[in-house]
């Protein structure tokens, strides 16, 4: 019986857990089948449990960078030797640990070293901008020795074929699965005044000035009959506050709703007649294919992801995300009903090796 590892020890929010889930969902009925053993290293077993697979826990690599780094160098070389010989071990959070085995895939979800951050990261995040600029050293380590690469954009494959020198039949674009959402998608309830909701966390790289300053622009010019939807308390942290600080009460048409949960999200993309979408850094944007179902609007910051994730919708406009006046022109055209200068988004090309599901990608990652 071939033994498969699957690491994921920094992995237990968000969109990064929600990928540790489906992996192990999918791995626990493949163990099922009697041919493989798969063994996980994660956060806390309860966060991602499933029959059919045995469970290694740890907090400590999670506490700081120096833990996270002995951890995935040092640490998981003696755990490689104690589990016995390793078929594969995956590592599901962008780094190449040491370790024995056979083959080693990694999967990296990290936009970072891509980013161009600015002055107001270093003021407002100053840990993230440190963090871009290392991540780009510890996807290096190693990488080379992986047997796969897998990213979720033809972009991400094409910039880690250059930054990198890896061979391109090395890298494997796996796109996200997301789901229907069906059950949503229907009885819009629209409101007379037109809304827009921007659904993102509360960092510096989501770029939520982009989109409260076109708000405020608007304002200015006696726009009326329209409110913005953010999921943004404005206590979350020191980025949260400096937004609310500037416009919390001077712009009343920004709604500061705060993080939502997945019902009451969607009930918001229901009822607002625009997605907004103004970041800068993403390897995918989930609200945008969320928000798709509704075959509404949506205007996207001129990214890469952002055209690929886009690709196929039919309402879709563009936007320089460091230009929050031609944001602003293009929402006060919706508002007044001029929807002309929405497009729909060609498909993505793609270059081989491009999977759907886990089934897919595992059978390139065991073949």
């Amino acid at each position: 019986m071939k033994t498969i590892v699957v690491s994921a020890v920094n992995l237990n929010v968000g969109g990064t857990l929600t990928i540790l889930r489906d992996c192990l969902a999918y791995l626990s009925e493949y163990a099922g089948q009697g041919d493989y053993r798969v063994v996980a290293l994660v956060y806390k077993k309860e966060l991602a449990f499933y029959p059919n697979i045995e469970y290694i826990e740890t907090q400590w690599p999670k506490k700081n960078w120096l833990n996270r780094l002995w951890y995935e160098y040092v640490s998981m070389k003696k755990i490689s030797k104690d589990i016995g010989p390793v078929y594969l071990w995956f590592s599901l959070h962008d780094t190449t640990p040491n370790v024995m085995a056979e083959r080693r895939a990694v999967y990296c979800h990290n936009p970072f070293p891509f980013y161009n951050w600015g002055w107001r990261d270093v003021c407002l995040a100053p840990q993230f901008v440190m963090f871009a600029l290392f991540s780009k050293y510890y996807y290096q380590k190693n990488i080379d020795k992986n047997y796969k690469v897998i990213v979720q954009q033809q972009w991400l494959k094409n910039e880690f074929y250059r930054l990198f020198g890896l061979s391109k039949d090395k890298l494997v674009v796996s796109l996200p699965n997301v789901p229907e959402q069906k059950e949503f998608a229907g009885g819009e309830q629209l409101n007379d005044e037109y809304h827009f909701v921007y659904a993102a966390s509360p960092n510096t790289h989501k770029n939520f000035e982009c989109l409260c300053q076109a708000a405020d622009i608007l304002k200015r010019k006696g726009i009326r009959g329209f409110k913005v939807f953010i999921t943004v308390k404005g206590t979350e942290n020191k980025y949260a506050r400096w937004l609310y600080r500037k416009w919390g009460k001077s712009t009343p048409a920004i709604q500061w709703i705060g993080f939502q949960s997945r019902e009451t999200l969607f009930r918001y993309y229901t009822e607002s007649h625009c997605l907004v979408f103004p970041s800068k850094a993403e390897t995918w944007g989930l609200p945008i294919s969320e928000f798709s179902a509704w075959n509404k609007p949506m205007l996207l910051a001129d990214m890469p992801y952002a055209k690929e994730t886009a690709a196929g919708n039919k309402q879709v406009a563009f936007f320089d995300a460091d230009n929050p006046l031609a944001l602003a022109e293009q929402m006060q055209k919706l508002i007044q009903g001029d929807g002309s200068f929405l497009h729909t988004v060609r498909q993505q090309a793609y270059d081989e090796q491009v999977t759907n599901s886990w089934d897919e990608l595992f059978s390139i990652l065991t073949k």
